[in-house]
């Protein structure tokens, strides 16, 4: 897990939450690159952009349960992941834990956005489908999450 862009979204004694610097190394996070901005832009909002970019590396039985994303400042952005690499089992639901989910087949290549209702929506990698791609060295999937974390 890495970041890029003036937040970064970290986990430490403290807990989770977004901020400037890695604290792995004290230094800002690369800045996000031109084509996930020009993305943002083509499909959220040309205006204002994305002020952290999450980095993912799923490999072998890496999964990430179903959560919501509620640590950034305005839920009226949407959230715009990139897949990269092996495709994810992706499921989604509700506003409630515990509600009826589906499941969606996220290749290399796919963009996902949550918004409007769907972006309180619980969701979550279920599993990769081991070499179903050879996109990234080694295997595996890169997801890349754009948000908009602090105010605009």
């Amino acid at each position: 897990m890495t970041n890029f862009g003036p937040l970064g979204w970290i986990t430490d004694r403290a807990g989770y939450r977004y901020a400037p610097r890695s604290p792995a190394t004290g230094e800002p996070w690369p800045p996000i690159p031109p084509a996930l901005l020009a993305l943002w832009a083509e499909l959220i909002d040309p205006k204002t952009p994305p002020d952290a970019c999450l980095v993912n590396l799923y490999r072998g039985p890496a999964r990430m349960g179903l959560h919501q994303d509620r640590d950034e400042a305005d839920f009226a952005f949407p959230v715009l992941s990139v897949s990269l690499g092996d495709t994810a089992i992706f499921r989604i639901g509700g506003l409630e834990r515990g509600g009826p989910t589906r499941t969606v087949r996220l290749a290399s290549g796919d963009v996902c956005v949550l918004a409007g209702e769907a972006r309180l929506a619980f969701h979550g990698v279920d599993r990769t489908l081991a070499g179903s791609s050879t996109v990234i060295p080694g295997g595996g999937r890169i997801n890349l999450t754009l948000r908009r974390a602090g105010p605009a």
